[in-house]
């Protein structure tokens, strides 16, 4: 015997047999909190009460959506997106529910109590408005195909080494500054800096720094193998002068598919570049951006934003954004973050063939006109020369795509 209530809040006694059998054909309602071993789930009927959440293991979750599917029910069901990747999201659906991946969302604001049966919960709830029509109770996510999420892992596997080559590089500093007061410089670990510098250390701190240098260049091994894969996937195309051919690979990654996109709001909202607001009546109110987006896109586009001020002096964004790119350093920053959000919608609408790269103001790397010399933002007020303006940064000119050395 199993406990529920009535819509008065009174307590019943229901028989399990008793609350599922029904000649009718049902629609279940399934929120999913997701852990490894366990599936907390909290299951409603049609818009029949929502039963006690209860645990499952996978393979038991898998058999009864298989059960109810046989016998002609429908099952929804949802849960948050998290670090379980989409294998869950996949074997649902090859069971015959329908299922969704939302977005991590507070979703009780109100209680100061949070468990799983809690969430698992509140998801179902959600779900149930969702498919009454209340399109804004969930935010579901894009799934991306097996093979978008192999090409995009092979960029954060680049970026996870080249972070790996940081801390090494690192750790090695900090050793010898704690037991000889000295440091190590830029590419240490390379063949003949190694060679000159093992001679400068006390035997104590080279025996110590021997098998981190292996490592530093087992690292630089894996970044330059997976460099040169994620360049070969763009080898055949025409590339802006200035953005590079390894940065193409790494937006293409992560994006997946630039159709994705209806319009160009929502390419500015994925990058998380767009101003915060707080605006209410008469008053508008915007704040700094609000970061609600793919945090790799929007760090390659300031990057890259800061190689085409120098090598596309005819883009259209920086003639619009040029009278204020002559000011201060903290104006030059935040006029990079607008373009850069400016530059994931050039991208989107050159990779979607909805503008060519002449229209954006583009010259491609390997066209037979001569490329243009580097021109960054403008020294002084009134420095600029008639024909344009020589660029004058606090930044070091980068090259299309800058590598770690070793």
């Amino acid at each position: 015997m199993t406990k529920t209530q009535n819509l008065h809040g009174h307590r019943q006694n229901l028989n399990d047999s008793e609350r599922f059998f029904n000649p009718q054909l049902h629609v279940f309602k399934l929120g999913l909190d997701v852990d490894l071993k366990h599936i907390v789930t909290a299951i409603q009927c049609d818009h029949g009460p929502i039963a006690s959440a209860q645990k499952f293991s996978r393979a038991q979750l898998l058999k009864w959506v298989r059960e109810k599917i046989a016998v002609g029910h429908r099952v929804h069901t949802v849960y948050e997106a998290c670090g379980f990747g989409y294998t869950l999201h996949e074997q649902l659906i090859t069971a015959g529910a329908g299922s969704l991946i939302t977005t991590p969302m507070r979703l009780s604001l109100e209680r100061r109590r949070k468990n799983d049966r809690l969430d698992a919960r509140e998801l179902c709830v959600r779900l149930a408005r969702f498919l009454d029509g209340h399109q804004h109770e969930l935010r579901p996510i894009r799934v991306p195909s097996k093979e978008e999420r192999q090409r995009r892992e092979l960029g954060r596997q680049r970026e996870f080494w080249k972070r790996q080559l940081r801390r090494l590089e690192n750790h090695g500093r900090a050793l010898r500054i704690e037991h000889e007061h000295e440091t190590l410089p830029a590419g240490w670990a390379g063949p003949r800096k190694w060679k000159q510098l093992s001679g400068q250390c006390s035997d104590f701190v080279r025996i110590q720094l021997e098998p981190v240098v292996q490592q530093i260049r087992d690292c630089k091994v894996h970044l330059d193998k997976l460099t040169e894969q994620l360049e070969a996937l763009v080898a055949g195309e025409k590339i802006p002068h200035g953005l590079g051919a390894l940065t193409v690979a790494l937006l293409d990654g992560e994006v997946c598919d630039w159709n994705r996109f209806k319009h160009r709001k929502a390419v500015g909202s994925y990058t998380g570049c767009c101003p915060s607001e707080h605006s209410s009546g008469g008053v508008q109110r915007f704040g700094a951006i609000d970061r609600h987006g793919n945090k790799a896109v929007r760090v390659l586009l300031v990057e890259a934003v800061w190689r085409l001020l120098m090598y596309q002096p005819g883009w259209h964004a920086r003639q619009k954004y040029l009278q204020k790119l002559k000011h201060g350093a903290s104006l030059k920053k935040k006029m990079a973050v607008a373009l850069a959000r400016q530059l994931a919608i050039d991208l989107w609408r050159w990779r979607t063939h909805r503008a060519t790269a002449a229209e954006l103001g583009w010259v491609m790397k390997g066209a037979s006109d001569t490329l243009p010399r580097p021109r960054p933002v403008f020294a002084k007020k009134g420095a600029e020369p008639s024909g344009g303006a020589r660029l004058l940064t606090s930044r070091r000119p980068a090259r299309e795509d800058a590598r770690p050395t070793v």
